[in-house]
């Protein structure tokens, strides 16, 4: 350890190289969890040398945040049961308090597609039920709904933010009022709030801030807002000011029951509960869509290949393919998952024939056998074989996915695929077969021939669902807050779960918690933190030391607490927030945690003489959170002895933070006071 000291002292930010700072962090990653002080030290270095050197801020701020050693191997294991875990479990409007609405400012990004497209799908018709069904709840609710959404991309250019007020006016029956720009919006209109029931805010793809997710653009956009629900699903795998940006600005970010419908139905791909179970692919773009062509051949009976898609798998398998069908760097993808599917014993099936152009032929088509094609023919949809034996093969199917796009793509031309697929489709569904049904061709061809689209599943964005079996997160998803259930097994988190509850908000690396368990073996300890890395890290040690009275969870706590501490069957007797958001370079976002949904989810369920600690290194940010207590306190909190001006000198609780630690340390005050409730 003391060699790595001495390499603090010598590295001179930013001019040394940044891999000494990596190889640095990365050793001092297990013994900080384990509670070194030694280690401790290094790190509040690290962060005054960070204030002296701005150009390091990024590296500065993964030191606390690393947990790379030590978890790999499990992180590995338990990848699919961890992603699915943080993609499904968010906080929703269905399940939000409707009273912790009333009089709040809600911001709801809207999908423009749902509200403009015309096609002939009553799915899509479902979709637009349910986001006209997320503001009305909203309105009914008491709160004041700010709308964005993007319409700049649509096919009427004609369409302004007036004619779409209008026209969710006439579909609401409400008054949606048009509003110019979104600068410091609920500034300028805020006596308009007192008339106005709902506010359409300016056309985002005017703003290219909204692509590049602009931290001020998403200030702004956010601007007065405490709430913001997203019913946009199919923005999900982009990152966006108006679907992740704004998330960090507003207390609670939730989904909007259009999104939720959607996001449920995801899992739906990857179920496997039905068998056989079918995928027919179509598009192009082999490689980009490997690791999802790999996922589905892990879970799926058979692969049927259409569309471009196919003659990668056929030129792996050596059949004559024209050049140009040919994509680059495909066939060595191909031959990865012809071997997978050989391993699992699985069918990969390609098109037999194809109707194709030829450049010397009188005919406008002809039908050409797949292992035939040369020179000089241009493939532009499926045969009149391959339909048949398709037909044969997804019969007796009890799920199917289709995805993608059954045409070649090779020219502009009208085909009959499409709509050939869809019927036999139509055909397996009556007999029992549920479909799930991607993209905006598949999705359109279905809807051409069936009258009863709302019994199948259907994604109109491809996009959000290839991400989604790549394996990726989803940036629109994990913006939201999670949600946890009113039923956690307190009985297996703690040995006694009726002993009093202390809650640390914020609890970061855990040191606090594990030395107040220590000290007051009769009470239980929660650490509530946002940083599910940091969490992970602490459980570890919670279970290596089998501790039975301290847990941690990974959690939004501003808008989950009450969700969370409402259902334990002991008393909650102290809530501590010490030094919330430690963004040094930005103090007035260290306040941003402590907000009106917070304080009152705290207020309500704290036990009467219950008692809540407030501290922090910056006399602003301490002033502003016993405000926010005593303003949303309902008149049932004062503070704890004296006449409320003056902040306590010594810890009442007898243990420091980390932080607090440094900052005695280096000689500097801490701002304590303790509040009671009445």
């Amino acid at each position: 350890m003391s060699q790595h000291l001495t390499m603090l002292h010598t590295l001179n930010f930013p001019d040394q190289s940044h891999s000494k700072f990596v190889k640095l962090t990365s050793c001092l990653q297990y013994n900080y969890a384990a509670g070194s002080q030694v280690c401790r030290e290094i790190l509040f270095r690290l962060v005054n040398l960070r204030s002296h050197r701005p150009r390091c801020k990024f590296f500065c701020l993964q030191v606390a945040h690393s947990t790379k050693a030590g978890h790999v191997q499990k992180e590995d294991t338990d990848y699919d049961n961890i992603r699915l875990n943080s993609l499904f479990h968010v906080q929703t409007l269905r399940n939000f308090p409707v009273e912790k609405l009333s009089g709040e400012v809600v911001l709801v990004r809207l999908d423009s597609t749902v509200l403009l497209e015309s096609l002939p799908s009553d799915s899509r018709s479902l979709s637009l039920n349910r986001t006209l069904a997320t503001i009305k709840h909203l309105h009914n609710a008491g709160a004041k709904v700010l709308l964005i959404s993007n319409w700049g991309q649509s096919a009427d250019p004609m369409i302004s933010s007036e004619f779409l007020a209008d026209y969710l006016s006439s579909l609401l029956q409400l008054k949606v009022v048009p509003a110019s720009g979104v600068s410091n919006f609920m500034e300028a209109n805020a006596g308009e709030l007192q008339y106005a029931d709902i506010f359409l805010l300016d056309d985002l793809a005017k703003h290219r801030e909204e692509v590049s997710n602009c931290l001020e653009f998403s200030k702004k956009l956010s601007s007065g807002a405490t709430i913001f629900v997203n019913d946009a699903f199919s923005l999900s795998h982009k990152i966006l000011a108006s679907t992740v940006g704004v998330a960090r600005f507003c207390h609670a970010s939730i989904a909007g029951f259009c999104f939720e419908e959607e996001l449920n139905q995801l899992l739906t791909i990857i179920d496997t509960s039905r068998r056989p179970y079918y995928a027919i692919i179509g598009g192009s773009n082999f490689s980009r869509k490997s690791a999802a062509l790999h996922h589905l051949a892990s879970k799926c009976d058979g692969l049927v290949f259409v569309g471009k898609l196919a003659f990668q798998v056929m030129k792996a398998l050596g059949l004559p393919v024209p050049a140009f069908c040919v994509e680059q760097n495909a066939v060595g993808e191909a031959l990865k998952l012809i071997k997978l599917a050989e391993s699992r014993k699985i069918p990969m099936y390609y098109p037999d024939d194809f109707w194709c152009l030829s450049d010397s032929s009188t005919k406008p088509l002809d039908i050409v056998r797949s292992d035939e094609i040369v020179s000089g023919w241009t493939p532009v949809d499926l045969g009149p074989s391959s339909l048949k034996r398709i037909s044969s093969l997804i019969s007796g199917c009890k799920k199917i996915l289709w995805v993608g796009s059954s045409d070649c793509g090779l020219l502009k031309r009208n085909t009959v695929g499409a709509s050939e697929l869809a019927q036999m489709l139509e055909t397996t569904r009556k007999s029992g077969c549920d479909v799930i049904v991607v993209g905006g061709a598949a999705c359109k061809a279905l809807a051409g021939i069936s009258t009863s689209s709302p019994q199948y599943t259907m994604f109109h964005s491809a996009s959000v669902v290839w991400e989604f079996l790549k394996g990726r997160t989803l940036p629109g998803v994990t913006a939201l807050d999670k949600a946890y259930p009113h039923d956690i097994k307190w009985n297996t988190i703690f040995s006694d779960p009726t002993r009093p509850l202390v809650v640390d908000i914020g609890s970061g690396n855990g040191l606090f918690l594990f030395e107040m368990a220590r000290r007051w073996k009769y009470s239980n300890f929660l650490g509530l933190e946002i940083n599910e890395k940091l969490v992970t890290r602490c459980l570890d040690y919670v279970l290596q030391c089998n501790l039975k009275n301290v847990h941690f969870i990974s959690a939004n706590a501003t808008s989950t607490f009450r969700s969370i501490v409402s259902s334990y069957p002991g008393d909650l007797v102290l809530v501590a927030i010490q030094c919330p958001n430690p963004d040094f370079n930005k103090e007035e976002h260290r306040w941003r945690m402590v907000q009106r949904i917070l304080v009152e989810a705290i207020i309500d369920l704290l036990v009467t003489s219950g008692k809540v600690f407030l501290q922090s290194d910056i006399e602003a940010v301490a002033i502003r959170m016993k405000e926010q207590f005593i303003l949303y306190g309902k008149g049932e909190v004062s503070v704890d002895g004296g006449d409320g001006t003056e902040w306590i000198d010594e810890n009442p609780l007898g243990v420091r933070s980390d932080w607090e630690r440094h900052v005695i340390g280096r000689g500097a005050p801490m701002y304590r006071t303790i509040l009671i409730k009445a």
